[in-house]
This record gives structure tokens, sequence and C-alpha cells, in this order.
């Protein structure tokens, strides 16, 4: 089987709000902009609570953010 990773679309987000930086999307969610910049990166996947957050500060769903790619 092959690996799979998760992939999102947040940078794009953000430009699209306003540019909105790392930090005031991490301030909405609750966590740091450092988390942020590592999930955008791909380099640490979000908690399933997290991840609905994220996506409801663009008024997006989860699948508009996130996606599971080979």
């Amino acid at each position: 089987m092959p690996e799979r990773r998760l992939s999102n679309t947040i940078r794009t987000l953000r430009f699209l709000a306003g540019e909105m930086t790392q930090a005031e999307l991490g301030e909405r969610v609750g966590v740091t902009r450092q988390t942020i910049a590592a999930i955008e990166a791909c380099k640490y996947s979000p908690t399933l609570e997290c991840a609905f957050r994220i996506a409801d500060v663009f008024g997006k769903p989860l699948d508009e953010v996130f996606r599971w790619e080979q």
C-alpha cells in the first residue's frame, strides 16, 4: 500500500482571507504560530479538533482544507 500524507490549503486560504498571518490564525484557533507553520508545511498533523477549528475560521468544510494524498 503506497504511503499517504495529509496535505492542506491553509497558505492559500490565509492569503484569500486578507493575507491573514500564521500568528493571527493561531490566535483564532488556540495554537501557536509555530504550530500553524508546521501544519501548513505538512511537518505536523493537527488534532481532529484543531483541523475542524482551522476549517471553521475559513468557513470551509474540512475536506476543502485538508486532503489525504498519495
